[in-house]
Order: structure tokens, then C-alpha cells, then sequence
């Protein structure tokens, strides 16, 4: 399975952006996408939760991000896709795709870049 990310790129404190994962390959069945971010001062830390949705539409998002960001799916396209409102500069991070299929394969994205500025 191989997780193509799209969508990061450099927005000012406040703005928003779209954040695109598609999930290519074959003989998968998705249960869980999302995404999860780490900060780039801390490359070789641990990736934190943003948000990720189960087959059954579920979402868990994290604390920090609820009312601001909204994660969906079309499942016909193995794809999801986050949106991030009202960013902060705190938010700069790498964002990460994640993907959890049926027999518990689990697949990561190269990660694309979000900048905040100030």
C-alpha cells in the first residue's frame, strides 16, 4: 500500500489549510486513515495524534484540534482528508498519513510539511 500525501505548504497564523491522503495499492480493505504530526524540532520524536476515522465513520480527534479541524473520508477512493482551521504557529509540523488496514498493516506517508508563520 503506498499513501500519497498532498496539501502542505506555508500559510500565515490563522489561516487554514487542506491536507489530501489517497491510498494506493491493492488487496486492502481500510480500517482506520488519519493523520498524525510531529514538530520539526523534533524529527526523531514521537508523531502526535491530529486525527484519524474508522471504516464505521468514526472520528478521534485530538483535544487540541477539536472545533477546528475536520477530518473525512471517501471510502470509494481511499482517500482522506483534513481540514485545519484557524492554524497556529505552534502547529509547524510534519504531517504524516496514516493507515491501518483490515489485517492490521499498518503504513505511514513520507509526510508533507506544514508551516504557520507569525
Amino acid at each position: 500500500v503506498e499513501l500519497v500525501e498532498s496539501g502542505g505548504g506555508l500559510v500565515q497564523a490563522g489561516g487554514s489549510l487542506r491536507l489530501s491522503c489517497a491510498a494506493h495499492g491493492s488487496a486492502f480493505s481500510v480500517k482506520t486513515m488519519g493523520w498524525y504530526r510531529r514538530a520539526f524540532g523534533n524529527l526523531r520524536g514521537t508523531r502526535e495524534l491530529v486525527a484519524t476515522i474508522d471504516s464505521d465513520d468514526s472520528i478521534n480527534n485530538a483535544d487540541s484540534v477539536k472545533g477546528r479541524y475536520t477530518l473525512s473520508r471517501d471510502s470509494g477512493k481511499n482517500t482522506v482528508y483534513l481540514r485545519m482551521n484557524n492554524l497556529a504557529p505552534d502547529e509547524t509540523a510534519v504531517y504524516y498519513c496514516n493507515l491501518i488496514s483490515t489485517r492490521r498493516l499498518a503504513c505511514w506517508g513520507q509526510g508533507t510539511r506544514v508551516t504557520v508563520s507569525s
